[in-house]
């Protein structure tokens, strides 16, 4: 059983749900997303995503593309990322997953990166650009590492299709709420939770929801319906601040910020 599948086990018996927030490793730098981590699992998120920067991200809105940007231009690598996340992982609760394009794992080789993801602390990764079709080799790979892979189901995604999804899938799927890209929404489609009901009749994986959340409101609407909720341009839009604000400002307001939304998810 990974580190994934206690954490839901655990909520489930406690009849919680889980808050995944999202920060970019690397912006504005690596010290500073280490402090957000350990910033997030202080306010008691559950688990948190590490985006892994890339040049052609899949779905990401401009606010997490433009951190990605940022990472990027000062040269961050995936053995700095790895190394930091190695430093980090020991001293939070939450367990980390990576959110990394599947072209970087497959640069790395796929069983090089399981083994030097896991050896880092992470727990999983979700995979937003590999296909079901070709998950097979990867998804073998991570289960015998009790590893868990995350894939994505879309509005878009046929329901055949959503199927093989889950099958290749391990920890939680990841349900985008909306189509389109990532982004602070002030609307959610009004069949979102329809859907996530069909879907998790479907599968025993917990479903978890993402894009476009960033208010209690949302978050009170989803909670009844997903086993977690996934926040994260609103969190990286904070993040950026600390570019042209004190950081111990902009971690407490991470912070307060997550806490308002932790409150509405469990409260």
């Amino acid at each position: 059983m990974s580190k994934i599948d206690q954490l839901f086990k655990t909520l489930r018996a406690a009849g919680q749900k889980a808050f995944m927030p999202f920060v970019t490793a690397g912006d504005p730098d690596l010290e500073f997303t280490a402090a957000v981590l350990k910033e997030l699992d202080a306010r008691g998120s559950h688990l948190c995503e590490l985006g892994i920067p890339y040049s052609d991200p899949i779905a990401d809105g401009p606010v997490i593309q433009a951190s990605y940007s940022r990472a990027l231009d000062k040269k961050v690598k995936l053995a700095q990322i790895l190394s930091m996340l190695g430093g980090v992982s020991g001293q939070v609760k939450a367990p980390i997953v990576t959110m990394v394009s599947y072209a970087i794992i497959l640069r790395h080789g796929l069983a090089k990166y399981v083994e030097d993801a896991q050896k880092a602390g992470a727990a999983g990764a979700i995979v937003p650009d590999l296909p079901a079709d070709e998950a097979r080799e990867l998804a073998a790979i991570c289960k015998t590492a009790d590893f868990s892979l995350v894939q994505l189901v879309t509005p878009t995604t046929p329901r055949e299709r959503a199927l093989k999804i889950a099958e290749s899938s391990s920890g939680f799927l990841y349900y985008v709420s909306v189509a389109g890209i990532t982004g602070e929404r002030t609307e959610l489609p009004r069949d979102l939770i329809e859907n996530v009901g069909w879907l998790r009749e479907q599968t025993p994986l917990p479903i978890c929801i993402g894009f476009g959340i960033s208010q209690p409101e949302h978050v009170k609407r989803l909670a009844p319906v997903a086993d977690g909720l996934i926040v994260g341009s609103a969190i990286v839009r904070r993040v950026a601040e600390a570019g042209s604000k004190p950081r111990e400002a902009v971690l407490k307001d991470i912070g307060e910020y997550v806490s308002t939304l932790l409150a509405a998810l469990n409260g």
